[in-house]
């Protein structure tokens, strides 16, 4: 089932405090990923640990695309489309 935008924000938010062991706060779709100071280690675990909760699967040459929080959440929700028609067409 998608998640909605404000849910993928919650959940990027706690991912990326996880795992960059610093608290983040007011963190808005427009925040850059640079402006938190994740560098791009970082923000493959970030990914990673994102795909394994949400069950889907980013693919690796998209990863390189993300400058912002939106592009992320951006990504996140077409690969959540894309997941749900396989699995009803799949289902049908």
């Amino acid at each position: 089932m998608a998640s909605s935008r404000s849910e993928l924000l919650g959940i990027f938010q706690k991912t990326a405090t996880e795992i960059v062991e610093r608290e983040f706060t007011n963190i808005s779709e427009k925040t850059t990923i640079s402006e938190l100071g994740i560098d791009s280690l970082g923000m493959l675990e970030i990914v990673g640990s994102m795909e394994r909760e949400l069950k889907i699967q980013l693919p690796d040459e998209s990863l390189a695309l993300i400058v912002s929080v939106q592009d992320l959440l951006d990504l996140v929700q077409k690969r959540q489309g894309l997941a749900e028609g396989g699995r009803a067409a799949s289902g049908a």
